[in-house]
């Protein structure tokens, strides 16, 4: 009986701005309510970037399904407008950061005067009368009903959907030391029948919402500055074009672009789309996308690209390629849905802030009982006081921000530096790299490669051309229906001496040898030894000639017409520029290099030799370069794969990270983890050393985070006191917790000025 085949699920990914999340324990409720929902595959909630993104199954759920979920634990949620622009997306955040900004700044201001009016009444009347309490509470009573009323209403959200977060702690902790206050102040007869003193907190209150409120206003500010890099690559694009339809000149805004409209760009102008050059030439700076300084020329037939820049020459582009299409948005895609990533370590912060704020709440009982029967007197203050400063200093945000804002701010450098890494699981892989592996063509040498040398067979021969023009001919003629780099440039070669161009029948490929066809007639073949041996062809005349040529770095090509060699044609590839520097960097950093190529051992040993590096590859045919990624895993490397063209996709896919050039094909940048914009080897130091980086800060931050709550708290406690006396107050834990949330914001920021030339 055969079974049915298991159908995996459909899937569709959708991204939902979340809002009123402050914390790690808000940003987990939700990730797990999402997680819950059936036909939910996977959800991921970022606490920075204040959105959730879910991959789901639309037979079972959709998008309005999951809103409805996320609003059940309490938070907000509305789905983005269909047809919004990432311009249009952009703008909303920065208006809702602004207004943001702008309320939490105002609440500062107000209640850090009300902080030092309290504090300055308090020095003045230090035995605080009833008329001095009455001042105060009419000071502190706008500050809890206006600039920390969001912590109340908050908190009261989060207990009613049966949670706790970072403001439970402040709104339990303020709360219970303005409502002794007030307490004390309308019932002090009351209190002083009972021989109980009349001491208001008022002060404590107004400055720990003050200073949460500051490490708020520092947070959304340094959290703003997270997604400079893509604005930076929005700002690339013009805003409008000049378009020419029906005869006539207009300008009209990028959105109203169609793919064949035709564009004039004139000098100095950013180009609008993605587009072939239809007429004029000029040289275009590309450096956005490659880093190269130096303008490329353009002239009809060239491809253009959206957003780089027009030098010197006015041309008219046919547009091809518009908004969500285009190479520019595609780099803005793979940066949002970097910065909006987790990074497996952040699995360690979860875990610890989901149990986090029940823990707090218990340790905080649990000192007030022990303050209220073993503190000194008055025991009763002594005890809330002491509860109050453990809810207060124990505040999650630090745990919250560790991960999310490191992987969002390498992330935004890397593509300043024209390296996309796709997420922070990739940064995670990254940095344990120990071997990278370089396909040879394309990545260690310029993926250009031309005709240096010609030879023809000595025997006389009907088969054999009389001259190098028509050997390459008959090359050629083969090689045209071939996209073999080398293939390319045979024909490129006899086109520039105005070869004749011949018909060719009966084309065949085969993979990692060589291709044939029929030409006039007459059996033609080119490619390596293992083609020529394949086709019975004795290889031992030519090898000598063959060996010579590759021992100066030549890739021989046997040509063989009739079923006889007929001549070798040698091709060069030549090695970029920074290739033996980026092996060297790889080397101080502790790496070892390994070249693949589907080359003969003679070149490919030349051309590793002349980069340093040791351990090659050669003779591998494209559809054994996966099984060579994973002989190395099995040596228990982790490996990283840099390659650019079709036929290492696969092998990137294998690889513990795969490293795709920009320049390469599109199907290689889908299975690289990481893409290099500029299509150059030192990238691929780049890419790890900011990972290690990256790790680095992602560690120091968690680190501090959890050091801080594990001092912090028992100190709140007083497990000072027995011993030396000391104590924290509420306004000192509510300074120190500010201190702690903003450090971690700015640790991360160091990334943002992270260069090649600095420590990893």
């Amino acid at each position: 009986m055969t079974m049915p085949e298991t159908v995996a699920a459909p899937s569709e990914s959708s991204t939902i701005p979340v809002s009123g999340m402050t914390c790690a324990a808000c940003s987990g409720r939700v990730q797990r309510a999402l997680e819950r929902a059936p036909g939910v595959a996977s959800a991921n909630v970022n606490l920075i970037t204040g959105a959730a993104t879910v991959a789901y199954d639309p037979g079972v759920t959709s998008p309005e399904r999951l809103v409805d979920t996320i609003r059940s634990t309490g938070y907000g949620a509305d789905l983005p407008r269909a047809e919004a622009s990432a311009e249009a997306v952009l703008d909303a955040e920065d208006e809702g950061h602004a207004v943001e900004h702008r309320s939490l700044r105002r609440k500062f201001a107000a209640s850090a005067t009300a902080g030092a009016l309290t504090m300055a009444m308090g020095m003045a009347d230090h035995d605080v009368g009833d008329a001095t309490r009455y001042l105060l509470l009419a000071l502190t009573l706008p500050i809890v009903g206006w600039a920390g009323r969001h912590f109340y209403t908050r908190a009261w959200t989060a207990f009613r959907h049966r949670g706790a977060d970072m403001n439970t702690l402040i709104a339990v902790g303020t709360g219970t030391a303005f409502v002794y206050s007030a307490a004390v102040t309308l019932f002090d007869d009351w209190f002083a029948a009972r021989g109980v003193e009349p001491q208001v907190y008022y002060e404590t209150v107004v400055w720990i919402i003050a200073l949460v409120l500051l490490g708020s206003l520092l947070e959304a500010r340094a959290r703003g500055r997270t997604s400079s890099a893509i604005r930076r690559l929005i700002g690339l694009r013009p805003a409008t074009a000049r378009v020419l339809r029906e005869g006539e000149e207009m300008e009209l805004p990028l959105a109203a672009l169609r793919p064949g409209d035709e564009v004039l760009v004139r000098p100095g102008e950013s180009i609008a789309a993605d587009g072939v050059v239809v007429d004029g030439a000029s040289h275009v700076d590309e450096s956005m996308l490659t880093g190269e300084p130096t303008p490329v020329p353009k002239r009809a037939g060239d491809p253009v690209i959206g957003a780089t820049l027009n030098r010197n020459g006015a041309f008219r582009f046919r547009v091809e390629r518009t908004g969500s299409d285009t190479v520019l948005s595609r780099i803005i895609r793979l940066v949002q849905q970097a910065q909006g990533s987790r990074a497996p370590i952040q699995r360690l912060a979860d875990r610890i802030s989901a149990v986090f704020v029940p823990v707090v709440l218990s340790i905080a009982v649990v000192t007030f009982v022990i303050w209220f029967v073993l503190g000194p007197e008055p025991s009763y203050l002594h005890a809330m006081v002491s509860a109050v400063t453990v809810l207060i200093i124990a505040c999650p945000c630090a745990m919250g921000l560790a991960v999310p804002t490191a992987v969002m701010v390498s992330t935004g450098r890397g593509a300043d530096l024209g390296v996309l890494i796709k997420g922070g699981e990739p940064l995670e892989r990254t940095q344990q790299v120990d071997t990278v592996v370089f396909d040879k063509t394309g990545t260690i040498t310029e993926g250009r490669p031309a005709v240096r040398e010609i030879e023809l067979a000595p025997a006389p021969d009907s088969a054999v051309p009389g001259d190098e023009t028509s050997l390459l001919a008959l090359a050629a003629a083969v090689e045209r229906l071939s996209e073999h780099p080398l293939a390319e440039a045979i024909v490129t070669e006899a086109d520039r001496r105005g070869a004749p161009r011949w018909p060719v029948n009966e084309f065949e490929s085969r993979t990692g040898r060589g291709v044939m066809g029929l030409v006039g007639g007459q059996s033609v073949a080119i490619g390596n030894a293992a083609l020529i041996a394949e086709l019975g062809i004795d290889p031992a005349e030519p090898a000598d000639r063959a060996d010579a040529m590759a021992a100066r770095g030549l890739t021989p090509m046997y040509v063989v017409a009739g079923g006889r060699f007929v001549g070798l044609i040698a091709v060069a590839d030549p090695v970029k520029p920074t290739s033996r520097a980026a092996v060297e960097q790889l080397r101080a950093l502790g790496l070892e290099s390994v070249m693949l190529s589907g080359d003969n051992r003679r070149t490919a040993a030349r051309v590793a030799e002349e980069v340093g590096i040791t351990r090659v590859l050669a003779e591998v045919p494209p559809d054994q370069k996966l099984e060579e990624i994973r002989r190395l895993q099995q040596e228990g490397r982790t490996v990283a794969m840099v390659g650019d063209g079709l036929n290492d996709a696969p092998a990137l896919a294998q690889a513990d990270v795969g490293i795709a050039m920009g320049t390469g094909t599109d199907v290689a940048m889908d299975a690289g983890a990481i893409t290099l914009m500029r299509g150059d080897p030192l990238g691929v130091v780049t890419a790890i050393a900011l990972a290690r980086r990256t790790m680095r800060v992602i560690r120091q931050n968690l680190f501090w985070a959890f050091v801080y709550n594990v001092i912090g708290i028992p100190v709140a406690a007083g497990v000072l006191y027995p011993a030396f006396g000391l104590r924290l107050t509420p306004a000192i834990a509510a300074a120190a917790m500010a201190v702690s949330s903003v450090s971690v914001v700015f640790n991360s920021l160091r990334l943002r000025r992270f260069t090649l030339g600095g420590r990893p």
